[in-house]
């Protein structure tokens, strides 16, 4: 059973080794040999409108997923997303249960009508894991990142508040 808790600084060890994995850094903004310091830096620095979710599994931490509330006003209704699941755990369901978690954080707790994320074009599982909690791709951003080499376009994509209003979509 995958078990989800709020990230604590003694995590940081556990967490660097999801992001030692190929995929993980691979899909994701993160570089590879990613080291406990690093981690920990992060762990003592995250900004109070954030919130970092761990997975685990067995007593070791397969995955995580946060939510980074937007700081300006006018966007505090927003939070961006990301997420990222050790290579030996794709596909096992641990993408689902952060995903369950950071909706109902987002949804009832956090006071968020808008959810954004970035997810590389060519990463199908990440796409229609997104899709399953109704994010939709506004955008494509072309040449968004480098990856081994070869720039990569990134989807942008979007989820709304399931009980708001449609926010229509303004003429230009």
């Amino acid at each position: 059973m995958i078990f989800i808790r709020r990230a604590e600084f003694t995590d940081a060890a556990q967490i660097q080794r999801v992001y030692a994995s190929t995929n993980a850094y691979s899909n994701t903004l993160q570089l590879p040999h990613p080291t406990v310091e690093m981690w920990q830096e992060r762990l003592k620095q995250v900004n109070q409108n954030d919130t970092l979710l761990i997975a685990m599994y067995d007593g070791v931490i397969v995955g995580t997923a946060g939510l980074h509330v937007e700081n300006a006003v006018r966007r505090r209704h927003v939070a961006s997303l990301g997420m990222g699941v050790a290579d030996s755990f794709s596909g096992r369901g641990v993408g689902t249960a952060l995903m369950v978690e950071l909706m109902n954080l987002a949804d009832n707790w956090l006071n968020l009508l808008r959810l954004e994320l970035f997810v590389y074009a060519d990463n199908a599982a990440a796409i229609h894991l997104y899709n399953k909690f109704g994010f939709e791709i506004e955008g494509t951003h072309r040449a968004h990142s480098l990856r081994n080499g070869v720039f990569i376009d990134t989807y942008s994509m979007a989820r709304f508040h399931p009980k708001q209003p449609q926010v229509p979509l303004m003429s230009r």
